[in-house]
């Protein structure tokens, strides 16, 4: 399969992310594990994760899906065999949140822990903390990089002026930088970062792995009227994308799936995927045949009939 190198650095990912913030949630550790073994039984590599997954679980603490990954990993032994891309900076409890120096050792320790391993592929800043200079932050970064705990640093939720103004710092005092961006994109939600961050992306040769891939489950086609809420719990969080917008989208993945026999999923992973400066769109599943479906959309090449039609159903 296809690898896409993450920024200037030496990691080489697969062009599909699994997203690891169901587990511990709508996917136990046993789905969890058929999951991620399918997975990587199907050529894929990068397992994104957080430190606070899944924290806003009623019953959970956060570090339930690191957890879920560690267990994998030991009972595997698949560590030489995937990327791991976890983050740091949400609010794990009053005291452990945010991107100080000394806050980075800690979390960092805890996320190694809690992955049953020895080092971090790619390490994320998961928020940006203001209450912290960035020069402090990108110096905690470069000494774990040193210590051999972390690999690559990747940015998320940053503001454009941040970014910016982060790997300005790493260039000037020659620590390490960030090599990804993590935002949110995809058909329906395109502003933002095409205005915003891919010229910052194409300037400074970093690697989108883009979140909300598919739109909360939207651009699956699952759901096309507000009686088709009632289908999951996250069938709320779509409701804003029934408009006539979205419904455009969804005609044009319709008449391009059915161009190629695919899926509106994968169809829409599909243009992810051939965008510039896109390395692994992250998508999640919590059934093995759902993970298949999605999986499809790494060897679905569009031709630029099928882009340009898919981009002009979703322009703003």
């Amino acid at each position: 399969m296809e690898k896409r190198t993450i920024g200037s650095s030496h990691l080489s990912v697969a062009p599909l992310a699994f997203g690891g913030n169901v587990f511990g949630w709508t996917a136990d550790e046993s789905t969890s594990f058929q999951l991620l073994d399918a997975f990587v039984d199907a050529g894929f590599n990068l397992i994104d994760t957080a430190d606070v997954y899944s924290r806003w679980v009623p019953s959970n603490q956060g570090g339930e899906s690191e957890t879920i990954i560690g267990n994998w990993l030991k009972k595997s032994g698949k560590r030489d065999q995937v990327v791991i891309a976890t983050k740091l900076g949400a609010e794990m409890a009053p005291d452990k949140k945010g991107l100080g120096k000394n806050y980075i050792q800690t979390a960092v320790e805890d996320s190694l822990r809690r992955l049953q391993t020895d080092y971090i592929d790619l390490y994320q800043s998961h928020y940006d903390d203001l209450n912290t200079p960035i020069q402090e932050t990108l110096d905690g970064f470069d000494k774990l990089i040193k210590a051999g705990k972390i690999r690559v640093i990747g940015a998320s939720n940053f503001t454009p002026e941040r970014l910016i103004e982060s790997l300005k710092i790493s260039d000037n005092l020659n620590y390490a930088a960030y090599q990804s961006l993590q935002p949110e994109y995809n058909l329906y939600e395109r502003e933002s970062y095409e205005t915003k961050y891919a010229p910052i992306v194409e300037q400074y040769g970093l690697s989108v792995i883009s979140y909300y891939s598919l739109a909360s489950g939207f651009l699956t086609g699952k759901y096309r009227s507000e009686a088709d809420l009632s289908k999951s719990p996250r069938g709320q969080g779509v409701k804003k994308y029934l408009d006539d917008r979205g419904f455009a989208i969804l005609k044009a993945l319709d008449e391009v799936g059915e161009q190629y026999g695919a899926t509106p999923a994968q169809v829409s992973l599909a243009w992810l995927i051939a965008q510039p400066g896109i390395a692994a769109p992250i998508a999640s599943a919590t059934t093995v045949d759902q993970l298949h479906d999605i999986a499809k959309a790494a060897e679905l090449k569009l031709d630029q009939q099928a882009i340009d039609k898919l981009t002009t159903a979703s322009a703003q």
